[in-house]
């Protein structure tokens, strides 16, 4: 039984779903929405706040300040306010309603940016950021997209409880954001004791592997510019996916009682998609699922939302029950023990 005194000194690092019986492939899910955050994003925030005290960069006197979507903000504010520190995080108009509510429960500060004006939302929030710190000095900007810690909090935690987990892992499936997630585990799978295909899961409308930017309306994964935490030589196979299969592959996991977010929808959706391609025997295959579905209920689980932005088509002819009564699809290879 775990005793913490402080909230981010929780995450269960150890739960798998097997989807073979929800979704007729062989790919085990990794949760990580189980901490009082709520995300993944639990990990890089405590690093990155230890960090920046271990060098003396955060001090009493700090005001924490970071742009976010969401899930980080949510973090932030949950290790600010068992710290004691003040904390400002400056989001834009997708972020959920309910994600900024609980930002504002732990006692945070959330800016909206609404209006860009001609710059992208995520240009507008980091000019906001820019501006409060020169403003006054006692802001503190972490800045997940660049900061190093990022990244070695999941080549320190999240890598080495997969291959504890699966020590015949053959491929990893990871959403992509900050990079962060995917750089941490790609570096430490590159020299792991075999070799792991690092499929990295980007949705459409995103620009870090280049495309050009478009509409994106759900928060998490995919950006407007390249990460500067990314190194691509580091990703095997890139998997995009609209919005519309996120949507269908969060409400066809909900069909069967898993609730998770429009990330993990993404990461699965691109993993699916990647295994009907890919029908190799005897493959151990793990995607990582950053987090759960309460944040998402007036959003990918809300119809009307789901039809005013992407049509009757992705609620038509009950899609996501059909999609859980396929468990497998006619010719899929069977799978190895994962140990």
């Amino acid at each position: 039984m775990p005793v913490i005194t402080a909230a981010h000194q929780f995450n269960e690092d150890d739960l798998y779903v097997d989807l073979m019986p929800t979704l007729g492939r062989p790919l085990f899910l990794k949760c990580e929405g189980f901490n009082f955050a709520g995300s993944i994003k639990i990990k890089a925030a405590a690093e990155m706040v230890e960090s920046a005290e271990r060098n003396g960069v955060l001090t009493a006197e700090s005001i924490l300040v970071e742009s976010s979507s969401g899930n980080l903000g949510v973090a932030l504010s949950v290790i600010a306010a068992g710290k004691g520190y003040r904390f400002v995080c400056v989001t834009d108009s997708r972020c959920n309603l309910t994600t900024r509510l609980m930002m504002e429960a732990l006692g945070a500060h959330v800016h909206v940016v609404s209006d860009p004006g001609d710059r992208s939302l995520l240009a507008a929030r980091l000019n906001m950021v820019r501006g409060l710190c020169a403003a006054d000095p006692r802001y503190t900007w972490l800045s997940q997209y660049s900061n190093p810690d990022n990244w070695k909090a999941h080549y320190l935690r999240t890598a080495p409880a997969i291959a504890r987990a699966f020590p015949r892992i053959d491929v990893l499936f990871v959403g992509v954001g900050t990079s962060g997630t995917l750089m941490g585990c790609a570096r430490y799978f590159r020299t792991w004791n075999r070799p792991v295909r690092i499929v990295a899961v980007d949705t459409v409308g995103s620009a870090i592997f280049g495309d050009p930017p478009g509409r994106r309306m759900i928060p998490g994964l995919g950006m407007s510019m390249r990460p500067p935490l990314l190194d691509p030589s580091y990703v095997d196979e890139v998997v995009r996916v609209e919005e519309s299969e996120t949507i269908r592959t969060c409400r066809a996991m909900a069909a069967r009682g898993f609730l998770f977010g429009g990330s993990t929808g993404t990461v699965v959706s691109g993993a699916t998609d990647w295994l009907d391609t890919h029908r190799e025997e005897d493959l151990t295959c793990v995607a990582i699922s950053p987090d759960l579905g309460e944040r998402y209920l007036d959003t990918v689980y809300q119809s009307n939302w789901v039809r005013s932005l992407y049509g009757d088509d992705v609620l038509d002819d009950d899609t996501d029950a059909d999609a859980v009564r396929q468990h497998e699809p006619a010719g899929f290879p069977a799978r190895r023990s994962p140990v």
